[in-house]
């Protein structure tokens, strides 16, 4: 007959053992193995509290500790053996421990459920991805500012539809990258405050009959407070959804930029280039240099996109407390977490390997009357109404363009005949600089506001 140590958990309520294709079926220790420093971190502070309230002998805390700093040497060496017919990440620890420490090994489990443990391992796993999450953008955000900073006055079309629109500076064109990324920055630190908060003393479902103290178990791993329903504290992922929320949100930041990144790099636009270091060739044309981060970015924002859609799912139907559905929330929280960090390390990197083409960049701004709406704002500060300003310009254009040619490369005489207010002042409104220098405003793109908006960003950091 099997020992107590050779069943599983709950092995004394079943006839027969079960079938191994439902432990493959039903075992997470292949995925949930990455959470083993967060589950000895939780075990400890547990530990510590048990003994406090007298639960637990000082004896069992002390051999409670050797064990599991052993136990956490051998994960950090590669040799601790992983069990499959031991489900789960948490039931090898505490196997590991009760052969290292014998029953002060048995007694950790007082007072807590694997309910409320996985969801506090999550939430310590998920806060440290955070952080760093948070320090990758800010390294991001640098590199974004280092680019800008050597391109206030260096003119590309600003676009609507895809249609030139008006002149803009390129740095004022990344800054609109680093607001993003600035709200990204937002979006986590507010999730993370909701993140932080313990699970643990929750038990099962309703709590524990033990004297403890989840209050200081809190303090112990920096948990801001502890979650105030047991039965929501152990079915609850709203954290692990807003995560990824804000993890899709970012990618889609991203993927929009890699979207830019791969028109600009393009014979077409031939804005940048993007060091060798980050593209590859073809296979059968020798020419070719593909931007290939930057499509993988824009590919893997749909992955991160799915998985905010698979969780959501996950949690749509379940009754309240928790049930075995919540195991499927790790694999795409966690690809989530590895997507979203890989990306944004390499992304810092990329951008600080653009080569910027400004002769293309302002040769473009040229084409497409970017200034025709300086010469309707003009027209308006003469005195005429917008709308009949507006209809002027819109006449300009047309003849401009049946002549092949820009605005302010009309004569003085042609452009009087849409309206007689326009004088020999009008070509200083007309060009690329003198546009961009007209919207001097906090957001807009003159070179000394987007120079201020730089230097309040590296403050910002």
């Amino acid at each position: 007959m099997a020992t107590m140590q050779d069943k599983q958990a709950w092995s004394g309520r079943f006839n027969e053992p079960v079938a191994e294709l439902v432990k493959r079926y039903t075992a997470s220790v292949d995925f949930d193995q990455r959470l083993a420093l967060f589950d000895i971190r939780g075990s400890l502070a547990h530990a510590q509290m048990l003994a406090a309230c007298s639960i637990i002998s000082v004896q069992d805390l002390n051999d409670i500790q050797r064990g599991l700093a052993q136990i956490e040497k051998e994960i950090a060496d590669g040799d601790f053996v992983w069990q499959l017919d031991l489900e789960d990440v948490h039931l090898n620890i505490e196997k590991r421990l009760t052969a290292l420490v014998g029953d002060a090994g048995k007694r950790l489990h007082t007072g807590r459920s694997r309910n409320d443990q996985v969801a506090t391992d999550i939430r310590l796993y998920l806060r440290s991805a955070i952080d760093d999450i948070i320090a990758l953008l800010k390294n991001l955000q640098k590199a974004l500012l280092d680019l800008a900073q050597h391109h206030t006055h260096t003119i590309m079309p600003g676009f609507t539809h895809l249609q030139v629109a008006q002149p803009v500076s390129f740095a004022h064109h990344l800054m609109a990258y680093f607001e993003m990324c600035q709200r990204d920055v937002e979006r986590f630190g507010d999730a993370r405050r909701r993140v932080n908060r313990l699970p643990l003393g929750s038990a099962a479902l309703a709590g524990t009959s033990y004297p403890i103290k989840r209050e200081m178990v809190a303090e112990l791993l920096g948990f801001e407070s502890v979650c105030q329903n047991s039965l929501d504290a152990v079915s609850d992922r709203d954290f692990a959804i807003e995560f990824t929320a804000a993890a899709a949100l970012t990618m889609t930041h991203l993927s929009r930029l890699s979207e830019e990144l791969i028109l600009w790099m393009s014979p077409r636009f031939g804005f940048i280039d993007i060091a060798d270091r980050f593209c590859t060739g073809s296979s059968i044309m020798p020419q070719k240099k593909n931007p290939d981060v930057p499509e993988l970015v824009r590919g893997k924002t749909g992955r991160v996109n799915g998985h905010l859609v698979a969780l959501l799912t996950l949690m749509k139907g379940q009754p309240l407390a928790y049930n075995k559905d919540n195991q499927e929330d790790k694999e795409p929280l966690f690809d989530t977490v590895d997507t979203l960090t890989q990306t944004l390390r390499i992304y810092a990197d990329m951008m600080s390997g653009i080569t910027v083409k400004q002769e293309a960049m302002r040769s473009a701004a040229l084409q497409g009357y970017a200034t025709a709406t300086d010469l309707a704002d003009y027209l308006v500060k003469k005195g005429l109404p917008f709308r009949d300003a507006h209809e002027a310009v819109a006449l300009a254009v047309r003849h401009a363009e049946q002549k092949g040619r820009d605005l302010a490369e009309l004569k003085l005489d042609e452009l009087q005949q849409f309206s007689n207010l326009i004088a020999d002042d009008i070509y200083g409104v007309l060009t690329l600089e003198g546009s961009l220098a007209a919207r001097n405003h906090t957001g807009g793109t003159a070179p000394q506001q987007v120079e201020a908006a730089i230097a309040r960003a590296r403050k910002l950091l």
